[in-house]
């Protein structure tokens, strides 16, 4: 993996603000629109999910960029639990559940993917 100098190089910063798009757009055009509880955490936890990578990246040290990055990960798990709620209530499309599950998954095995590269790094380094 070649230098990163941005945080918006990373790839698992570019697909959670893809889904971030995706659940905004979702959230306006559904039944969730009128459920405002519901539909403000769904929207927090894909935020925090895409901002805690971006502050992870700024931190100094390598172990508190792992550390925001787990954040992001536990956001995305929240982000998945809710898809459930959201297809138990019958809030969205069930192609909309398929592709949020997956852009979900996606997402979080990308962030997950950059904590095992940076801790294999690491601890090759050390």
């Amino acid at each position: 993996m070649g230098k990163i100098e941005r945080f918006e190089d990373l790839k698992c910063w570019q697909e959670s603000r893809s889904l971030v798009k995706r659940i905004f757009t979702i959230c306006e055009k559904s039944r969730l629109s009128k459920d405002y509880d519901l539909k403000s955490q769904f929207r927090r936890a894909a935020l925090s999910s895409m901002n805690n990578i971006a502050e992870g990246f700024a931190r100094y040290h390598q172990k508190e960029f792992v550390r925001f990055l787990d954040y992001s990960q536990s956001s995305l798990s929240e982000v998945k639990s809710i898809v459930y709620v959201l297809e138990d209530m019958k809030y969205i499309e069930d192609e909309d559940i398929k592709d949020l599950h997956a852009s979900v998954d996606k997402t979080r095995n990308l962030t997950l993917g950059l904590i095992k590269y940076i801790n294999r790094t690491t601890n090759a380094i050390s």
